[in-house]
């Protein structure tokens, strides 16, 4: 356990790089599943269209999909025979993020328009009232739920950074490329390297709890926030 502690406190580079690269494919994937998911689970719950609830729920019920799954579709698009393959983005870290992007869409879609949904309904017909653009309502609804939707954003993060199969299956766990936390925990594992996998397990388990309490911290601001407001 000595060593373990050793490695995080005297700046193991093979550990901090891993770290790292772990932080830069996760913290990409959330801003670009972020920058769809948002605005269009905002759209959703201002919508009023038929099938709009099969679509509520079907993405919802994609946030239960499987990684592998996940993994094994982006691997078939970017692999040589695949449509994407000329462009050579298997085994690299772009392929990982667009595996955790494709993951975390879901979750922060459905949180958002759970989300959005109760303000909608209270503004309504306030915005009916001044005959509010578009534009207007989805930039109105999405300031006034930003804890919220953060809290979203932080949940697909939170996702993304402990995955494991998806981003295996794509990454190649390539050392010094595409090895992340959760894969190098895997590895070395496996390999019987008990130090880095524990250094890596607690640096994880303390973005992890890190991530959790910004979530109940944002969730009890939006919570008074919106008190304020009734």
């Amino acid at each position: 356990m000595n060593a373990t502690f050793h490695l995080i406190s005297s700046g193991d580079a093979i550990l901090w790089d891993i770290v790292a690269l772990s932080l830069r494919i996760s913290l990409s994937a959330t801003l670009i599943a972020a920058f769809f998911a948002i605005p269009i689970g905002t759209a959703l719950a201002m919508g009023r269209f038929t099938g709009r609830k099969v679509i509520i729920m079907f993405s919802s019920s994609l946030m239960a999909l499987p990684p592998v799954v996940v993994g094994l579709a982006i691997y078939l698009l970017l692999s040589r025979s695949g449509p994407l393959g000329e462009y050579g983005l298997l085994f690299t870290p772009t392929a990982m993020i667009i595996a955790q992007s494709v993951l975390i869409f879901p979750i922060i879609l459905a949180l958002t328009t759970e989300a959005v949904s109760p303000l909608e309904k209270n503004y309504r017909r306030l915005l009916n009232s001044v005959d509010a653009s578009i534009w207007f309502r989805l930039k109105i609804l999405i300031v006034d739920a930003r804890f919220s939707i953060f809290t979203a954003v932080l949940a697909g993060f939170g996702r993304a950074i402990a995955e494991v199969g998806a981003v295996i299956i794509v990454g190649g766990n390539i050392a010094g490329s595409t090895r992340v936390m959760t894969t190098t925990i895997a590895l070395e594992t496996s390999k019987g390297n008990l130090e880095l996998a524990l250094a890596l397990g607690i640096i994880l388990v303390m973005l992890a709890v890190g991530v959790n309490s910004v979530m109940h911290i944002f969730k009890s601001l939006g919570q008074k926030y919106h008190g304020v407001l009734r």
